[in-house]
């Protein structure tokens, strides 16, 4: 794992270096490398019997811990709110950031399109495993641990790069910056509840799938190469689950939980993917406490899963 936080850390000093440079090709890279590391983890869970045999039972896993995990981050969003009684964001956003040019119905499609991306390069790689016809190396998870090296750097240094993340951090009204951890703890919260009710899921497991927090890439990557091939595939369906929820389902939730529950069940997508959705639905006011809220919890996925997956 040294190796791992050390690519993280070198892309950040690496991003701050190249801060005067443009790095248009960052988010295809990452992205490309994204895409990559699934079908690998699709060629592993396609190339294990277990996983094969299982498929259904480990959906259901993932559709139950998806939705403890769920509902326990819109009840601590909620409660927060209740708590702070809703208060103003206090943000003076500049009109760029205020009006995001996608918060029609091409962002949901081009969102959902995504998403589908994302699940068919897994259907890809589980069928390639499956016809056993992949070198050993590939099927045995050894390639994906060294792209994931290189994922971690360069998420890193699109996070370095970002000039623009300490001001809108200065921006934010300081009582709404604990909605990052309201949604951490009752993300973990629901998904150790509904551990209890899944035969052979441990309280560890459940807590390794909730810290993904949506990031459904990274997280499952992880806790395929720390805990088991068959844990990252429900990790993986999981929180993408969680994805597709709020990209359905966030102006109801804002409607009936609050803004902040809207952009608690975003976890770490917040400040991307689901950000258009989550802006319509909780208002415009609210894009910076959504950015800062997926930053952090996007930061967070890394070291909490490698700590929930230590645990026996």
């Amino acid at each position: 794992m040294l190796g791992i936080f050390s690519a993280l850390v070198g892309g950040i000093i690496a991003g701050r270096l190249l801060a005067g440079r443009r790095l248009r090709f960052a988010p295809a890279v990452v992205t490309a490398i994204v895409w990559a590391l699934l079908f690998l983890l699709g060629i592993e869970a396609g190339g294990d019997p277990v996983v094969r045999r299982g498929i259904a039972t480990l959906g259901t896993k993932a559709f139950a811990l998806f939705a403890g995990s769920t509902a326990g981050s819109i009840a601590a969003a909620w409660a927060l709110g209740r708590l702070l009684r809703r208060p103003k964001p206090d943000t003076a956003l500049p009109e760029a950031e205020a009006t995001p040019a996608a918060t029609d119905r091409s962002s949901l499609r081009e969102a959902l399109r995504g998403s589908a991306t994302i699940i068919a390069f897994f259907a890809a790689g589980c069928a390639a495993g499956a016809t056993d016809l992949l070198p050993a190396a590939l099927a045995q998870g050894h390639a994906s641990g060294y792209v994931l090296l290189v994922l971690m750097a360069a998420v890193g240094v699109t996070l370095g790069h970002d000039r623009t993340l300490a001001q809108r951090i200065r921006q934010l009204n300081p009582r709404l910056a604990l909605l990052p951890l309201a949604t951490a703890a009752g993300t973990l919260a629901g998904a150790v509840l509904a551990a209890p009710w899944l035969d052979g899921v441990t309280t560890a497991d459940a807590l390794a799938v909730g810290a993904g927090f949506g990031y459904y890439s990274l997280s499952s990557i992880f806790i395929a190469d720390l805990r088991s091939v068959e844990l990252g595939t429900v990790a993986l369906l999981c929180n993408i689950l969680r994805e597709l929820f709020t990209l359905l389902f966030a102006l109801p939730v804002a409607r009936r939980f609050g803004p902040l529950a809207a952009i608690s069940i975003g976890g770490a997508t917040s400040f991307d993917t689901t950000l258009p959705v989550i802006t319509r639905a909780a208002g415009r006011p609210y894009v910076v406490v959504s950015i800062f809220h997926g930053c952090v919890l996007d930061f967070s996925v890394p070291w909490l899963v490698t700590l929930f997956c230590a645990l026996p």
